[in-house]
């Protein structure tokens, strides 16, 4: 048992699908995985154990941002020897380029966060997916026939900011889309020698103020979900 998940040993799969919303784990759980478990609910913060056509899998929640997904994908990690962890979760697109409910596979994750650096001493601003995963999920994607779109993300530590111009960084690397936890996530799966992939829906498009609904947020996600269990299974 870890400090921030309650589960005990053995009551995690090697691979989890971890959402940032705690609501959006118990949706996914309760719609998608067979004999479903709550095997933690410390801070409202919900996993789940149960299967997807016979694999055993767990779902679970990070919280927002990379102070919080660096906490739980770390525990995972080290604590529950989890091999592979699939975030999935919502963006930001910078351009009216991409639509909403849009897909993308995140080839890396870029930022301007010292999480990296001051935990693991990783000095670069942009950290590949680590593993196979990203290329699972791409054959996944056309198994599916779910266009997705393969990118780097700006993983930011700031949601609300006085500046309306694309970040400086999210230039430099050709980022369609920004979010808050891939950076993290990547960094801790390189340090530790682990798995790790990214599969967002594009929920905002900040130039025109478009967005899907909190509600949708939570529920109506569904190829995101279909194609990370799918993707899962697999691994």
């Amino acid at each position: 048992m870890s400090i921030h998940i309650s589960a005990l040993p053995g009551e995690i799969a090697p691979v989890v699908l971890l959402a940032g919303d705690p609501l959006r784990a118990k949706f996914m759980a309760e719609q998608y995985l067979e004999n479903a478990t709550r095997v933690s609910e410390t801070r409202n913060v919900y996993f789940y154990t149960g299967t997807y056509k016979g694999v055993r899998i767990s779902i679970g929640a990070s919280g927002m941002g990379c102070a919080s997904i660096g906490i739980y994908s770390f525990e995972l990690y080290t604590e529950y020897q989890v091999e592979c962890i699939i975030r999935l979760g919502t963006c930001g697109a910078y351009t009216t380029e991409r639509k909403l409910l849009d897909l993308i596979n995140v080839s890396s994750a870029v930022s301007e966060s010292s999480y990296a650096k001051y935990a693991w001493d990783i000095s670069s601003e942009n950290i590949l997916a680590q593993g196979d995963t990203f290329s699972l999920i791409t054959a996944q994607s056309e198994s599916l026939q779910f266009p997705i779109i393969q990118a780097p993300v700006h993983s930011s530590d700031i949601f609300y900011r006085k500046d309306a111009d694309i970040p400086s960084i999210a230039s430099k690397y050709n980022c369609p889309v920004v979010e808050m936890e891939s950076f993290a996530l990547f960094a801790n799966a390189q340090y530790l020698h682990k798995k790790a992939a990214c599969i967002l829906t594009v929920s905002d498009i900040i130039p025109t103020h478009e967005k899907i609904s909190a509600d949708a947020r939570e529920k109506s996600l569904v190829p995101m979900i279909l194609l990370a269990l799918e993707s899962a299974i697999r691994i």
